[in-house]
């Protein structure tokens, strides 16, 4: 019997001499268009261009476009030892990615992928669930099950080769005549809906990791430009005490949420018996950690930080320089680079001649954020005395809000708003559940802050004291189906931008300000965003060099000549 082949290489028993890879690349294609990439198809059918026939029509012709475009990239790969790794990666790749982008409502960008590859063991631990068990399992299970069993034909080298490139053609062509068929609703629903081009799935993960890769060898190799090279501490009263700063740098905390700002909740009753001004109108300079944080300790500011062609120091380094004390202490995935070369430690890190950290604070690895506050006297006395003598400087980075894990962010006897969420997977929690559990880890940031403030003042006999709080970024709660945070920055509600501040000064510090409270009062509503951190801590420290710009500093105006 003679066995006939169609047009893609398939025999009509397929089973007998194998499937040709190429043929494995198209129905791969096909799968992940359907299936994994139905938040896209979710998104797309919520818009109201998509009611009519011809937006149905559009959605079709579209789901067809995905699945050529991820079958011509699949092509690339068809031969038959290649063909089964690339598709289980780009299967799995695409269920992960479903089923974070379905849960939270999140999309996928370069900046995302830096905080995916940034991400430590403790933040997957918070991620995993069985609802993305089951998820990946639908999505992914079956057909690797069917990838495995299913034997793959070699034809050689020159035939394979001009199927692949057949197949190639073909399916640009098939992507060409659409696109032109559809490119008004494409183009315009590209334009209109940003988002759509980030749910593209897994083509917007491939392509996160491939621009992310040409970023990060765009800038040349090697230390970063260093700054600060003028800088010095500006003359001090005979008789004063050098500055000891508490920097404490939150995480995924809501302007909105602090009811210091006006929120109905009673989420700051510690720091507002205490003589704190809270800036209400404060923007960030990112709307994910990987992002935020280092442009917020950057002199460049937002702009000069995203189109920067080198690398450059940052605060940390010009306080050093400076000649002050600086010490940067952990509570979360690392600091990004920003503290390599200033004195650094994590709170579960041992002190020497401390006792360790109670259980009840530290489990593992796993610290509630008053763990930075554990033997913070001794990290103290242990930095350079004569650095100390001029100054210091402590950052607190904390873990603040972190989700999805709201109910772990807080102890048990610090949990006022109840019934709270206790699970990470935040669609299947009650809203209001959500926002307690949410607004617990606000109430114990304000407890961690209102300690720290308590810290300093017993070391106002040695030190002029001050505490800065500002969140790195906010995070979505459920408004307009989405969590979390890490949307691009042009496209992100205000509730992944808008963060919360706080200045304490202690006694000696107030006293260097002009009517302090009533100037600082009139400040708190100030237009203000992570810009002016970088010249806003110098002017606290009495440091000046040729990146300050006293009209970048938030309390300059507040200051006595």
């Amino acid at each position: 019997m003679t066995t006939r082949r169609t047009f893609s290489g398939l025999s009509d028993n397929p089973q007998a001499d194998g499937w040709n890879p190429l043929t494995l690349a198209v129905l791969a294609g096909a799968w992940i268009a359907a299936l994994p990439n139905w938040p896209l198809w979710r998104a797309l059918l919520a818009l109201p261009e998509t009611s009519s026939a011809r937006g149905a029509l559009f959605v079709v012709g579209f789901g067809v476009m995905v699945a050529a475009l991820t079958a011509l990239l699949l092509s690339l790969f068809a031969w038959r030892v290649a063909i089964k790794p690339a598709i289980a990666v780009l299967i799995l790749a695409a269920a992960f990615g479903a089923h974070f982008m379905g849960s939270y409502g999140v999309v996928i960008d370069t900046t995302m992928m830096t905080n995916v590859v940034q991400t430590d063991p403790r933040e997957v631990r918070d991620l995993l669930s069985l609802r993305m068990l089951g998820s990946v399992a639908l999505l992914a299970g079956l057909p690797l099950l069917l990838l495995w069993r299913v034997p793959v034909r070699g034809l050689g080298f020159f035939r394979q080769a001009g199927r692949n490139l057949f197949g190639l053609i073909a399916l640009f062509l098939l992507l060409a005549a659409l696109l032109f068929a559809l490119f008004a609703e494409v183009s315009g629903t590209m334009r209109n809906h940003r988002t759509m081009r980030y749910l593209i799935n897994p083509v917007n993960s491939l392509y996160a990791l491939v621009d992310l890769g040409l970023k990060s060898q765009a800038r040349p190799s090697g230390p970063p430009l260093a700054i600060g090279a003028d800088a010095r501490i500006l003359p001090r009263a005979a008789g004063t005490r050098p500055p000891l700063l508490v920097l404490a740098v939150g995480e995924t905390a809501r302007a909105d949420h602090f009811a210091l700002n006006g929120y109905a909740r009673p989420t700051n009753p510690e720091l507002a018996a205490l003589d704190v001004t809270s800036f209400r109108n404060v923007m960030s300079c990112g709307t994910n950690t990987a992002a935020s944080l280092p442009c917020m300790f950057s002199a460049l500011g937002r702009q000069g930080f995203e189109s920067r062609d080198r690398d450059h120091e940052n605060l940390l380094d010009l306080v050093q320089r400076a000649g002050m004390a600086v010490l940067w202490l952990d509570n979360q995935s690392g600091c990004k680079g920003l503290c390599d070369r200033v004195p650094n430690a994590y709170a579960h890190d041992p002190i020497p001649g401390v006792p360790a950290l109670p259980t009840a604070l530290c489990d593992g690895e796993d610290c509630l954020d008053e763990a930075l506050l554990h033997g913070l006297d001794a990290r103290l006395a242990a930095l350079p005395a004569a650095a100390r003598e001029r100054g210091v400087l402590i950052v607190l980075h904390q873990m603040g809000s972190h989700g999805p894990a709201y109910y772990k962010r807080s102890p048990p006897q610090r949990k006022p708003f109840q019934p709270e969420c206790t699970t990470n997977v935040l669609r299947q929690c009650d809203s209001k559940a959500l926002l307690n559990a949410y607004d617990n880890s606000i109430a114990y940031t304000d407890h961690v802050l209102a300690q720290t403030v308590r810290w300093l003042q017993q070391q106002e006999p040695a030190y002029d004291t001050a505490m800065l709080y500002l969140s790195d970024h906010g995070e979505s709660l459920g408004e307009n189906n989405l969590y979390l945070h890490g949307l691009p920055y042009a496209l992100a509600p205000v509730e992944q931008k808008h963060v919360p501040m706080l200045l304490w000064l202690g006694a000696a510090a107030s006293a260097q300000l002009n009517g302090e409270r009533a100037c600082l009062a009139g400040q708190r509503d100030a237009a203000l965003t992570h810009d002016n951190l970088f010249h806003s801590t110098l002017g606290l420290l009495g440091i000046r060099a040729a990146e300050y710009k006293q009209n970048l500093d938030a309390f300059a105006a507040c200051r006595a000549p």
